[in-house]
């Protein structure tokens, strides 16, 4: 791509919100090119190399109008990363999130792009190619689904809540995944349905429509959870710790409710 092909650099973030969503959508378009048979692999290096091809693929095209965009912020290269950030500007990119549906054709799958600044997401856009569904969020002006404005459900009643959560990677430490089964086991106690898949953004989206009432998670990337973080708080949903403190991208658990039943989760997921 050469220079003169870049979009300017935006001055406000609202004008960088929607060229980043431009961009975002161009680069889905070719992961959806990429849409449709079953990928085979007989060994884990043969997984990871199919993986990183939708990776590069994305990253390519989405990496150098980013960069443009703002030529200051600087790229998490690695987006199964958690942590905190230093200070400053970062894109938080997740080239495809879900990368593993698309692989086995599965359609839960999306591109997504986060602006953080000073370890704070002030701007998302969440991709979905199949589907043409673009979910956004702008620090203080509220979630949208493809210029809809979103709202978290009323729900305050955690028997009467679809709760979700999700497998922060495949190869998770041993208390973690004990920690996850203990989880879904209380929640199926408390809660009138679990959902449990990949990816997590998907579900946060979700919750920030009102179609799900909580999402929780141990562990986790910041390209997991920046993005779904965001559209939900804008939407008017509560985040936290599964414990109830403060969450940050250094927390080891997360937890987006309903305001309504925030208290009843973060009880049942303490038990």
């Amino acid at each position: 791509m050469t220079e003169s092909t870049l979009t300017p650099a935006a001055t406000t973030d609202a004008e960088l919100l929607t060229q980043a969503e431009i961009a975002v959508r161009a680069a889905g378009s070719a992961l959806r090119d990429r849409f449709g048979d079953i990928a085979t692999y007989r060994s884990r290096e043969e997984l990871m190399g199919a993986l990183a091809a939708n990776d590069d693929t994305v990253t390519d095209l989405l990496r150098p109008r980013l960069e443009a965009l703002r030529p200051g912020a600087r790229w998490v290269a690695e987006e199964l990363d958690g942590g905190a950030l230093p200070e400053g500007e970062w894109w938080v990119v997740d080239p495809a999130e879900g990368n593993i549906n698309h692989l086995h054709a599965l359609p839960e799958w999306a591109v997504t792009a986060t602006l953080v600044r000073d370890n704070r997401p002030v701007l998302t856009v969440v991709h979905l190619p199949l589907t043409g569904q673009t979910y956004t969020a702008l620090t203080g002006a509220g979630a949208y689904l493809d210029g809809r404005p979103l709202r978290v459900s009323a729900t305050t009643d955690l028997g009467l809540a679809i709760v979700a959560t999700s497998q922060a990677r495949p190869d998770e430490d041993t208390t973690v995944v004990h920690r996850v089964g203990s989880s879904i086991t209380e929640m199926l106690l408390d809660a009138l349905v679990v959902r449990v898949a990949v990816p997590a953004t998907l579900h946060l989206a979700n919750m920030a429509a009102g179609r799900i009432d909580a999402f929780w998670q141990f562990a986790g990337a910041r390209a997991d959870l920046l993005p779904g973080a965001l559209l939900v708080t804008e939407a008017g949903g509560r985040i936290s710790t599964t414990d109830g403190r403060p969450w940050t991208p250094d927390s080891d658990s997360f937890l987006a409710t309903a305001p309504g039943i925030h208290a009843a989760a973060v009880t049942t997921l303490s038990r």
